[in-house]
């Protein structure tokens, strides 16, 4: 019978990624990475990390000493008693330097062919697996090879609004949270358990209600409020990124001051901005919030500092 497996990009998605990892000492695992792995493996999944390499077209590392630096990996997750069962990577690219390497390939994601070449080595179901990455590229290899997919966020990513990472099933903002989510699916489809692609074919099946037109008069623009209201709206949303990064980590007090005056700095600043957009300005309560605001911010990175030496 064909088992399970989750696919798992490397580099931002089990160690820190420092550019083009070139020797084994390089290699650090991210926060809960070993801990997530055993969950999957008790959950009866198979662990595979397919990993574009193109530093060993562009001469950067050989595959010698890629070798090396997979084995420390391994080694690391040893330790914490968790384990891979394969790991495959891509050495080509079409701008590589080393001629041997400078082709394309259909291993290199976005292109499922690392995945598929595990399924058939390993006998994994596709349609039973996960995807697992940071990147647009690991997206759209694993709708490709028709696995579910869990986009790992990172709030710094200026990819996050690219159009195949918007089509990622789930979106986590760490490998703990991918847990909760696969935990969850499972709880949710044991019954009846049912692929992405198949809710959709239901959901075409189903007859659709006819659309109603409706024809609105655009209300008047102020650009002071949009800028505002745009400027609020990132705020919120980084809050909402740090609340649900938050929840994952370990409790700890310094921690959660840190989080309170970090939320009330933000306010802070959001109202120090908005009295600078009111017609009738005042300096003085600009100036008080701000520096109240600025304060905050200040106790805030003191509190992680802190937190951080522990």
């Amino acid at each position: 019978m064909p088992s399970k497996a989750i696919f798992l990009d490397r580099d931002d998605t089990l160690i820190h990624d420092h550019g083009y990892i070139n020797h084994p000492s390089q290699v650090e695992l991210l926060p809960c990475t070993a801990q997530a792995l055993v969950e999957f493996k008790n959950l009866g999944y198979k662990l595979v990390v397919v990993s574009n390499q193109s530093a060993v077209a562009r001469g950067i590392v050989t595959e010698e000493v890629l070798a090396q630096i997979h084995e420390r990996l391994k080694t690391l997750l040893a330790k914490e008693n968790a384990y891979l069962d394969a790991i495959y990577y891509c050495p080509y690219h079409t701008e590589g330097v080393i001629e041997k390497y400078r082709r394309e390939s259909d291993c290199r994601k976005p292109n499922p062919g690392m995945l598929l070449k595990a399924a058939k080595d390993l006998d994994i179901d596709l349609n039973n697996s996960w995807m697992i990455g940071d990147r647009p590229r690991d997206i759209a290899a694993g709708k490709k090879a028709d696995c579910k997919t869990i986009l790992l966020e990172n709030i710094s990513h200026t990819h996050l609004n690219n159009p195949e990472t918007q089509k990622s099933d789930y979106k986590a903002v760490n490998m703990k949270e991918a847990v909760n989510i696969i935990k969850q699916y499972q709880r949710s489809n044991q019954t009846t358990p049912l692929h992405p692609k198949a809710q959709q074919e239901e959901t075409k099946n189903q007859p659709q209600p006819k659309p109603t037109v409706e024809i609105k008069t655009p209300p008047a623009v102020d650009t002071d409020n949009n800028q505002t209201n745009q400027l609020l709206h990132k705020i919120l949303e980084q809050l909402k990124f740090n609340q649900r990064a938050n929840m994952f980590d370990e409790f700890s007090v310094t921690r959660m001051f840190a989080g309170i005056a970090q939320v009330v700095a933000f306010f802070g600043f959001a109202l120090a901005i908005y009295l600078v957009t009111k017609p009738t300005r005042n300096i003085n309560d600009i100036l008080l919030s701000l520096s109240f605001a600025i304060f905050l911010q200040v106790m805030a990175l003191t509190f992680y500092i802190m937190n951080d030496r522990k």
